[in-house]
């Protein structure tokens, strides 16, 4: 769309500004649809998405918007070539949305009246997708999962964990924050609007990886993880293992890893040493891809002998 006078005005006024060391300029984000890139390998399919909820436990909060965005991209290089589908739909829950998540993403009750998300059309989306992409994974997985079960399907990637943001020299993964460092805003907290800024970002070339956001991302999300679970373990060993990173899951009553076929094997001599004493244990592996990753279904377990 060719500028008006007055935006060029403007424009001219911001380029003056941004040219003082002591401001920086922010230009409303204005999300493509086609993107000026050839494809140089095979053209594959993903779809970035976003949820709006009533709360942040999936158990019992409920989705109030989904934002879906169906690109195709070139395997060789991770570019984005255009947009060939978006999805936008709220849906009324089973009780009130609370004031102070509407204080958060703007959605109120009479938005939502007799409102739903199609099934179907979700899952015509989601045809011939090899990834899904959220940038917090680990909360739009649950909450999809338990509403559109379809999700479990698929495989999954987080933007916001598996991309070395800090390597490229960002103080957040927080997605405003990176757009802001590009020198950009966007309408945040809503799901369409949050799902199209994220493509943008995903095309962005990275120096530390030598390609670009999602071509990393998705190179992240082929390589199999494992969580080593520390059973046994005892007890005035926790404070070492906290230190080597170790979380503890109430649920399980044990401490755990999140572990990499590249470093699995050196976790497990450290857990040897620094959880079991040096003495031989019993320790539990359980293998974890991308279809499930970030979900609270669990992948397989094996027992192993350290």
């Amino acid at each position: 769309m060719p500028m008006t006078s007055e935006t060029q005005d403007i424009e001219s006024l911001a380029k003056q500004v941004e040219s003082h060391p002591d401001y920086r300029v922010l230009r409303r984000l204005k999300p493509q649809t086609e993107f000026s890139v050839q494809a140089k390998g095979a053209i594959a399919r993903g779809v970035v998405v976003d949820t709006e909820t009533t709360g942040t436990d999936p158990s019992a909060d409920e989705i109030i918007e989904i934002g879906m965005v169906v690109f195709e991209y070139d395997t060789a290089t991770g570019y984005a070539l255009r947009v060939v589908d978006i999805y936008d739909a709220l849906e009324q829950p089973s009780h009130p949305i609370p004031p102070e998540v509407t204080q958060i993403h703007g959605i109120t009750d009479a938005m939502v009246v007799g409102k739903r998300i199609d099934d179907q059309r979700v899952a015509s989306m989601l045809e011939n997708v090899t990834l899904v992409v959220a940038h917090n994974a680990a909360f739009d997985r649950q909450f999809l999962e338990r509403r559109l079960p379809i999700f479990a399907n698929v495989a999954w990637g987080c933007s916001f964990k598996e991309i070395p943001w800090s390597l490229e020299g960002y103080g957040s993964a927080k997605l405003d924050y990176i757009l802001n460092v590009m020198g950009y805003f966007h309408e945040a907290h809503r799901a369409e609007a949050d799902c199209l800024a994220l493509l943008e970002v995903l095309q962005m070339p990275l120096q530390s990886t030598g390609m670009s956001a999602f071509a990393s991302l998705t190179k992240s999300a082929n390589v199999a993880g494992y969580r080593i679970w520390a059973r046994n373990s005892p007890f005035d060993n926790k404070d070492r293992l906290k230190a080597r990173g170790y979380r503890w899951a109430a649920s399980e009553k044990c401490w755990y890893l999140e572990s990499t076929e590249a470093t699995l094997a050196a976790d497990l001599s450290l857990l040897k040493i620094e959880g079991y004493n040096s003495k031989p244990a019993k320790v539990e592996l359980e293998k974890l891809d991308a279809t499930i990753r970030y979900s609270k279904r669990g992948g397989e377990r094996v027992i192993k002998m350290i």
